[in-house]
């Protein structure tokens, strides 16, 4: 059974960064696309970021372009996030997600139901 642990949550200053990694188990991460999205209270799931299987093509939501920069590292079975430029409307948790779908090889998926596994997620908190 795959599982999926999000690590590096936290409280930062509006402006700061923040990193977050993801760490799968259970099956083999080349079987995944993987994707981040968030959570604000109140508000739907969204889309943060994604990236195929071999890491060749990432995707962004317009909101982070620029100041979000999402990576895996196959030979660690982790996928990163590494969130600059912090805004309050980035605070929320955080979920890291799984696509086994095929398509994952050529283009991460925006949609979460397209994803088929997911972690716990991580609270990201934005002082301002």
């Amino acid at each position: 059974q795959v599982q999926l642990v999000e690590l590096g949550g936290g409280l930062v200053q509006a402006g700061g960064s923040l990193g977050l990694a993801c760490v799968v188990s259970g099956r083999s991460f080349l079987d995944y696309a993987m994707g981040w999205f968030r959570q604000a209270p109140g508000k739907e799931r969204e889309f943060v970021a994604g990236i195929t299987r071999r890491g060749t093509t990432t995707r962004y939501a317009e909101s982070v372009k620029g100041r979000f920069t999402i990576s895996r590292d196959n030979t660690k079975s982790t996928v990163n996030l590494q969130m600059d430029s912090l805004k309050s409307e980035d605070a929320g948790v955080y979920y890291c997600a799984g696509d086994s779908r095929l398509s994952g090889i050529a283009w991460p998926s925006t949609s979460a139901k397209n994803y088929d596994s997911w972690g716990r997620g991580t609270q990201v908190t934005v002082s301002s």
